[in-house]
């Protein structure tokens, strides 16, 4: 088996093993976070194959989307829904901030080393900070969602 697999392989654990923590309190609004976000990964990430910004060469599904089923479908929106579900609801804005250029640095940076270091994701026409940009406005959105969704009771 190739590496890619046995990285995919350990993200859905890793990915999996995270959804244990969520509290009991909080599961709505995971559950909440975790599908708009697969909303937004499903267009976006379709259209950014489509028009060949990114190539995906070894995915789960190849023959039927040429995205990256496990990233746009389980990996990022999980991530979300932990983001929203941590997310520091009563410090400062400037903490606030700090929590979304972290998210959004730790996700750059993984993805970065793996279009370097295997064939689960190749840049065309992309760079690294235009990841960066769209996963912090994709968090933002989510999060403003959330905060609408949910606006008649505490988050």
């Amino acid at each position: 088996m190739r590496i890619e697999w046995w990285i995919l392989l350990s993200l859905y654990a890793v990915t999996t093993g995270i959804l244990l923590f969520i509290p009991k309190n909080k599961i709505r609004l995971a559950v909440v976070a975790f599908l708009f976000k697969q909303v937004i990964t499903f267009l976006v990430g379709l259209l950014v194959v489509e028009l060949g910004l990114i190539e995906y060469p070894i995915r789960s599904f190849a023959s039927i989307n040429r995205t990256s089923f496990d990233y746009e479908f389980y990996f990022f929106p999980v991530t979300c829904a932990v983001f929203n579900v941590w997310y520091p609801n009563h410090r400062s804005p400037l903490i606030q901030l700090v929590y979304y250029i972290v998210f959004s640095t730790v996700l750059t940076i993984g993805e970065i080393i793996l279009e370097k270091y295997t064939e689960l994701i190749h840049y065309i026409h992309w760079e690294w900070y235009i990841s960066w940009i769209t996963i912090f406005i994709s968090f933002f959105i989510v999060r403003s969602f959330c905060i609408w969704f949910f606006s008649k009771s505490k988050i």
